[in-house]
């Protein structure tokens, strides 16, 4: 799943390509993909894309006034084109389900494509006037990296581990499964540590963590055309994704634990003391 370092770099990507073109079509292969009706994607036709912003993990393209929300999810992507097919989509059940034509000045060549793998569809897209009106974006946490954000406030009282209150979109914004198994694993806690018993030591090396692997990831991301985002990010992580490998900190095996929809990776010798997180479904977890 595309997070806030490969967004944001997504974003950078089309704001440099995008902005300044008008919107010659937008075209539907998939009418789910759609949450809104009203204004149309009709409405959209003729006018220019103005700036591209981010807002947690959405893309937001803002089109004179009105904006397309667009939400990657699990397995979503935005292929970008110099060179786009004249040929019109057709409604199905592959893989492709929006286009984007844009006119940068040589008519309608240039643009993009949604397109999302599997049979489980989340790809989401919100033809709004204000991109508040998306409920997602409305719900959004802070944004870790926003001048000013604080760790500690969000911890207080609650009652959940940190892994899952790291991934929890409504209290901090951006960060998903990927980044919060970096994260975690950069602080040296286990991901089932219970974040209202976090000591003021705990808290500030797991701020310090989000910091330095988010601004790292970032800065890895920038630069790069999206076809090379998704290899980017694989190829930084030290943990996730990386079980039965060697920890680059200290050479244990990199372990997993399955959930019934995720799963994660973590280094026991790094972050539990060396014990491994063994029942996946009914043991006790370590904190």
């Amino acid at each position: 799943m595309p997070e806030m370092p490969e967004v944001d770099a997504l974003v950078a990507f089309l704001r440099e390509r995008a902005v300044g073109a008008v919107v010659a079509e937008i075209e539907l292969a998939s009418i789910s993909v759609l949450k809104t009706f009203d204004p149309p994607v009709t409405a959209y036709s003729g006018l220019q894309v103005t700036d591209v912003q981010r807002h947690g993990k959405f893309v937001d393209l803002e089109v004179d006034g009105l904006h397309l929300v667009i939400h990657l999810a699990k397995a979503g992507w935005l292929r970008w084109a110099d060179h786009l097919s004249d040929k019109r989509l057709k409604l199905g059940n592959g893989p492709l389900a929006m286009r984007v034509r844009l006119d940068a000045g040589d008519g309608p060549h240039v643009g993009f494509d949604l397109t999302e793998a599997g049979t489980r569809k989340g790809l989401a897209v919100y033809a709004v006037r204000d991109p508040q009106d998306v409920p997602g974006v409305a719900a959004l946490g802070p944004d870790p990296l926003a001048e000013g954000f604080e760790l500690a406030p969000l911890l207080e009282g609650r009652r959940m581990q940190v892994k899952r209150l790291l991934r929890d979109q409504k209290v901090v914004a951006g960060i998903g499964n990927a980044y919060s198994d970096e994260i975690l694993h950069a602080a040296k806690m286990s991901p089932f540590a219970i974040a209202a018993d976090l000591d003021a030591e705990e808290v500030e090396r797991l701020s310090a963590a989000i910091d330095t692997v988010l601004r790292e990831a970032l800065a890895e991301a920038h630069g790069k055309p999206a076809s090379e985002l998704k290899d980017s990010k694989r190829g930084r992580m030290r943990v996730h994704g990386r079980t039965g490998e060697a920890c680059p900190v200290c050479g244990d095996t990199v372990r997993e634990v399955v959930f019934a929809d995720s799963s994660l990776q973590y280094c026991a010798t790094c972050q539990t003391g060396g014990k491994p997180l063994k029942d996946r479904s009914t043991s006790k977890f370590l904190k």
